[in-house]
C-alpha cells in the first residue's frame, strides 16, 4: 500500500496569500498517482486551500498527517507547499488561519508523528521557507534525529527562503521533473536519492539549497518510468563482456560495412544502445562506427562495470 498526502496552501487569512502552492500540489498529485505506463502508483489525498471555503486549519492539517502515518503501509509520503516559519523554538509549517508563525504546525511534532509511524518508508517533502529545519530539534542545534525508514527532502536550508515563481516553486518543478523521468535509473526506478541529486545539480550555488536527510537501509522506488534501455538488452552485458570489460570489433559489426554479418550487426545494435546510455565507449575512436570499421575495441565505462556486476550477481 502506497499512500500520499499532498497539500498546497495559497489562501491565508492573516498572512500574505501565495499563488504557486496550489499549482505545485496539483502537479505533484498528477505525477504521483500513476507510473509512466499508466498503472496505479500512489493512492493520493489532495487538499488545496484556495479560498476561505477551502481553508486548511492547523487542526485539520494535523489530523490528515496523523491519518497518513497511522498504519503499516509500504510508503507514506507527505508533500506540503505553503508558508514556513522559524524561530528559536523551532520550525513550523503554516496553515490557513495562522497569524504569528508559531501558531502553525511544529516541524518537531510532525517529525514525532513520522518517527512513530509503522509505515516501512516515511517520506516528507516540504516546499516552504526555512524547511531545512525539519529534523533539527532547535535552531541552535545541528543534531538530526530521524528514525529508521524516514527520509526528508526540503526546498531550502533552515535559514533560507524558498523560491516561488508565481506559477509554482522552483524546487517542486524540479521534483516533478525528476519523478517524470529525469532522475530515473536504467531500470526505470526513481528513488528519493536520485530525486535529490537531480534537484541539487539543477540549482546554482547562490540560491536556496535543497536538504536531504535519510535513515534507511535501502532506497525505495517512488515511481516507475520508461527505462532508456530494455531489461533484456541490459542483461546481455555479461554475454558480450567478460571480466576484461573489453569487446573487440571489426567491420562485420557495422551494417553499412563491406562485409556485415547478421549475428554481429545485432550485437553491435545492442552495443550502440549501451553507448547512448554511457555504459560503453569506443577505444581510440571518436564513435562506435569508427571503432568497428577500424577493428578497434569498445569498453565498459565505470557505470557499465557497475551494471555488469549487477547482472553477473543476478541483482537485476
Amino acid at each position: 500500500m502506497r499512500k500520499a498526502l499532498v497539500v498546497g496552501i495559497n489562501y491565508y487569512q492573516n498572512a500574505q496569500s501565495l499563488s504557486g502552492c496550489v499549482p505545485d500540489a496539483y502537479s505533484v498529485n498528477a505525477v504521483l498517482e500513476h507510473h509512466s505506463d499508466g498503472t496505479k502508483n500512489f493512492d493520493v489525498k489532495l487538499h488545496c486551500a484556495i479560498d476561505k471555503k477551502t481553508a486548511l486549519t492547523r487542526v485539520q492539517l494535523k489530523e490528515r498527517i496523523q491519518e497518513l502515518f497511522s498504519d503499516d503501509s509500504e510508503i507514506a509520503l507527505l508533500y506540503f507547499s505553503g508558508h514556513g516559519h522559524i524561530e528559536n523554538a523551532g520550525g513550523y509549517i503554516i496553515s490557513s488561519e495562522c497569524s504569528t508563525g508559531d501558531d502553525g504546525f511544529p516541524m518537531s511534532e510532525l517529525l514525532n508523528i513520522v518517527n512513530k509511524s509503522e509505515a516501512t518508508n516515511k517520506i516528507v517533502i516540504l516546499d516552504t521557507c526555512f524547511s531545512g529545519q525539519m529534523g533539527n530539534p532547535s535552531v541552535e542545534s545541528s543534531e538530526v534525529f530521524i528514525n529508521e525508514g524516514v527520509t526528508i527532502l526540503t526546498a531550502s536550508t533552515k535559514g533560507q527562503y524558498a523560491i516561488d515563481e508565481g506559477d509554482g516553486g522552483t524546487f517542486t518543478k524540479l521534483f516533478v521533473d525528476a519523478l517524470s523521468g529525469a532522475a530515473g535509473n536504467l531500470l526505470g526506478d526513481v528513488s528519493p536519492g536520485s530525486v535529490y541529486a537531480h534537484i541539487d545539480q539543477s540549482l546554482g550555488a547562490w540560491g536556496p539549497r535543497p536538504i536531504f536527510k535519510t535513515n534507511t537501509k535501502s532506497f525505495v522506488s517512488l515511481r516507475k518510468v520508461h527505462p532508456p534501455i530494455s531489461l533484456a538488452d541490459l542483461k546481455c552485458l555479461t554475454e558480450l563482456f567478460d571480466s576484461s570489460f573489453l569487446y573487440k570489433l571489426d567491420s562485420s559489426y557495422e551494417p553499412e560495412g563491406p562485409n556485415p554479418i547478421k549475428e554481429n550487426t545485432e550485437k553491435f545494435a545492442i552495443l550502440q544502445k549501451y553507448n547512448r546510455v554511457n555504459l560503453v565507449v569506443p577505444v581510440d575512436a571518436p564513435h562506435m562506427y569508427h571503432a568497428a570499421m577500424e577493428s578497434k575495441c569498445c569498453k565498459l565505462t565505470a557505470f557499465g562495470e557497475f551494471y555488469w556486476r549487477l547482472v553477473k550477481d543476478k541483482r537485476i
